[in-house]
């Protein structure tokens, strides 16, 4: 019985995990039309759907950003005499603008290849959802 129950609940999960592929959070797909990949062969989408997935979740787990908050011109003095420097005042920012265009253009791809292999009927997009399903 409790194996019965391990089944379920796995299965389940899987099911879960399967539609939270189209999960984009606050990030709206960049439109990116499905004849890019009209010449591509269901192997090759399936790469390519890997391969963007693979992108998407570097992006996601870009935290912040470094910024420049100055830069200084001057002269210094040292052991070797006096010499000209650069400063750059550079910290981090919760600006996410960056990673969020990098988001929906990646988005906008993995849709994309989505609607080729629907169209060509590739198998492992059965089940795979797009944004807005």
């Amino acid at each position: 019985m409790k194996t019965l129950t391990a089944a379920t609940l796995l299965a389940t999960a899987g099911i879960f995990g399967l539609s939270g592929c189209a999960s984009t959070g606050n990030v709206t797909p960049q439109y990116v039309p499905p004849s890019t990949y009209q010449s591509y062969d269901c192997q090759a989408l399936s790469q390519e759907y890997t391969r963007v997935n693979r992108y998407v979740d570097a992006a996601r787990n870009e935290q912040s950003t470094l910024s420049a908050s100055g830069v200084g011109v001057g002269v210094s003095a040292g052991r070797w005499g006096i010499s000209p420097n650069i400063s750059f005042g550079v910290g981090k920012s919760n600006n996410t603008k960056a990673r969020d265009a990098k988001l929906s253009r990646l988005y906008g791809e993995r849709d994309a290849i989505i609607q080729s292999a629907r169209i060509q009927r590739c198998s492992f997009a059965n089940g795979v959802k797009i944004y807005g399903e």
